[in-house]
């Protein structure tokens, strides 16, 4: 999916009301300036999301570029066959990487217990 894309489906996600689940875990950050004005603009355009939740959808459009971003690095050892019958070799550039260690980190988030609603 192109970053146009993807920015797209946020902002009809925006329009819609869909939200994903959340961690248990926050986190604190501080915004550049422009970045929190446009962030007010934002939550000013679309009321039904509240400023965490936006950040929370941009950062995640923004993971999703950076993944996309990865390049592909052609490793010595073949994984398998394309359809046409070609050699695909393993992936040896950061991607193989990123997706190990993003599901260790899930796999953390998701075994915290969650806090009870007082």
């Amino acid at each position: 999916m192109s970053h146009d894309a993807n920015f797209r489906k946020l902002l009809d996600d925006w329009r819609d009301g869909a939200a994903a689940t959340r961690t248990a875990r926050t986190y604190s950050v501080r915004l550049p300036l422009d970045d929190a004005a446009r962030l007010g603009a934002l939550a000013e355009m679309f009321p039904g999301r509240t400023a965490e939740q936006l950040i929370t959808e941009l950062l995640g459009a923004a993971l999703s570029e950076v993944a996309a971003a990865m390049p592909y690095v052609a490793g010595s050892k073949v994984i398998s066959t394309d359809e046409q019958g070609d050699p695909v070799y393993e992936d040896t550039g950061p991607m193989p990487r990123f997706l190990e260690l993003t599901r260790k980190h899930r796999r953390a988030l998701a075994a915290r217990p969650k806090k009870k609603p007082r």
